[in-house]
């Protein structure tokens, strides 16, 4: 089975001293044991997905900057932002440039693809997860020309376009509102994962272009603060045409697990548990796909029992057959969904 997967910061991953060329079990780096890397992706069918661009502002409790590197900056640095953002950037052209992907753009503007050979370059669009790279949305025509196709405004800290979901209670910023239209004007996807609420809520009434959630599962469903979607979201995501993909960390399928402990893991099924409810609020099967987040800032041991890498994909598939879901829909939710909304297959 072939698979898309619309969340994998692989960028970021590599920033952080892992050997993405070889297997998870001799990769080096932080955030062991790991499940991704380049071959693990292969080897699981993922045939596309979204990688990130991951950036992230720091600033302790106690006002002194923290550590900042090859993907974090201080906070209000736009300069800085930019340099760690332009990083991750071309280390995907390099990998183009190396044969091991091929970059996809944004909605329209590629032809239908058949994924099945093994031996093409994995189909790779880029998702820019906070904004603060981009110094000023006039810039926002240069990241679109190096292969940016989605945005996602902010993270867990917010940015200076947008509050995020550590930030409750703070919405879209003046430039946000700027950097909103811009997007728009160019045809670049609105990623609403990590917003807060009420960035959400005003990027929905600023704009009426589609929007998806790459990572993020139903606030219904968990003792969740404001990391994860509304039914009123997630309506208004199926109905302008979007998608909602399926965040495999183990603690956004099921709260109260207890962190210390690698082997309290929720089950395949309770991560099933969410796709059902999308589609639930959706009224159809279409609007659901995979955005796993692995590794992103977690290990193998932070997914679901009986999945370590993206081989054990085929859990999930195997568990909406056995609820039912035909071939043709579990087929969907792998690889259909996102690549017809991608364009990708017809």
């Amino acid at each position: 089975m072939n698979w898309f997967d619309a969340h994998l910061d692989l960028a970021y991953l590599a920033e952080c001293g892992r050997d993405m060329h070889v297997d998870p079990a001799d990769c080096r780096g932080k955030l062991q044991p790991a499940a991704l890397t380049l071959p693990s992706m292969r080897d699981g069918g993922v045939r596309a997905c979204l990688g990130t661009i991951f950036t992230e502002a720091t600033k302790n409790g106690g006002g002194q900057q923290e550590e900042t590197g090859a993907y974090a900056y201080a906070l209000g640095d736009s300069s800085a932002a930019w340099m760690c953002g332009m990083r991750q950037l071309k280390l995907y052209h390099a990998w183009r440039d190396a044969g091991l992907i091929r970059l996809i753009g944004r909605r329209g503007e590629q032809e239908p693809i058949v994924a099945g050979d093994e031996t093409d370059p994995i189909a790779l669009g880029i998702l820019m997860e906070c904004a603060d790279p981009i110094e000023t949305p006039e810039q926002l025509d240069e990241w679109v020309e190096g292969g940016v196709i989605m945005i996602g405004l902010a993270w867990w800290h917010g940015s200076r376009y947008t509050g995020g979901n550590g930030t409750p209670g703070v919405g879209l910023t003046d430039i946000g509102r700027e950097l909103v239209n811009r997007m728009d004007d160019l045809g670049v996807v609105h990623d609403l994962s990590h917003l807060s609420q009420r960035a959400t809520d005003e990027l929905l009434e600023q704009t009426d272009k589609v929007v998806v959630a790459s990572h993020s599962n139903c606030r219904a469903l968990l003792d969740d603060n404001e990391r994860h979607l509304t039914d009123a979201t997630i309506a208004e995501i199926g109905r302008r045409g979007g998608l909602v993909g399926l965040n495999l960390v183990r603690n956004f399928i099921r709260t109260g697990l207890d962190k210390h402990d690698p082997n309290d893991r929720p089950t395949v099924a309770e991560a099933i548990d969410h796709v059902e409810h999308v589609c639930q609020i959706m009224g159809h099967r279409r609007g659901v796909g995979l955005g796993s987040d692995l590794d992103g800032g977690i290990t193998a041991n932070d997914l679901p029992a009986g999945i370590d890498r993206p081989t054990d994909f085929a859990k999930l598939a195997n568990e909406l057959s056995a609820r039912g879901w035909s071939d043709d829909e579990v087929a969907g939710f792998a690889w259909g969904n996102w690549a017809r909304f991608w364009g990708l297959s017809s």
